[in-house]
């Protein structure tokens, strides 16, 4: 369980510090730009890989028995989740909707696997992916978060639709069964 923590530590410890702009500041001043995007992608990355390694090796310490209805919703959600996720870095219209599409997905990915999963480590993993979702939405609203106003024809809504849907296929029949060690299907 230790290295599950640490890596989610490591991973938020580096999402938390835009949300404070006068150190990210202070950090970029002192390393570049450059150098600070690079440190924070490595940063970020070892996280990941130190919560999944944890995530795999943590004993199964029960704590609730979820519904039995939570694994329907997590399959229902998880399109509209890859969909946001994939709507984030993509030009389409559904910024003009929503400010924080990938916050939103991680919410939703985040807080139905919460209430699919009952035991420790799921609960430490996803109700702080949850938690660090919404105060991301807060920070960066506080920030002044403003919605997209450009508007991309229909073809770039369909193009997004249809990359997150060849991702979330992909993921649902490769990666999760293997990576994860849960198949889906």
């Amino acid at each position: 369980m230790s290295i599950l923590i640490l890596g989610l530590l490591i991973f938020f410890g580096m999402h938390l510090i835009p949300s404070f702009a006068g150190f990210r500041r202070m950090i970029i001043s002192k390393t570049g730009e450059k150098r600070y995007k690079v440190i924070y992608s490595i940063f970020s990355l070892l996280g990941i890989i130190l919560i999944i390694y944890g995530m795999s090796i943590a004993t199964f310490q029960p704590i609730w028995n979820p519904p039995v209805w939570s694994k329907n919703v997590v399959i229902i959600t998880m399109p509209l989740s890859f969909y946001l996720f994939a709507a984030a870095d993509m030009k389409s219209n559904i910024k003009r909707f929503f400010r924080h599409p990938m916050l939103l997905g991680a919410t939703l990915w985040s807080g139905t696997h919460l209430l699919a999963n009952g035991d420790l480590a799921a609960i430490l993993l996803f109700g702080s992916f949850c938690a660090f979702s919404l105060f991301g939405i807060f920070s960066a609203n506080m920030r002044g978060a403003a919605k997209q106003e450009k508007v991309y024809p229909f073809t770039r809504d369909a193009a997004t639709v249809l990359a997150s849907l060849v991702a979330y296929g992909i993921f649902v029949l490769y990666i999760h069964p293997h990576l994860i060690g849960a198949p889906i299907i």
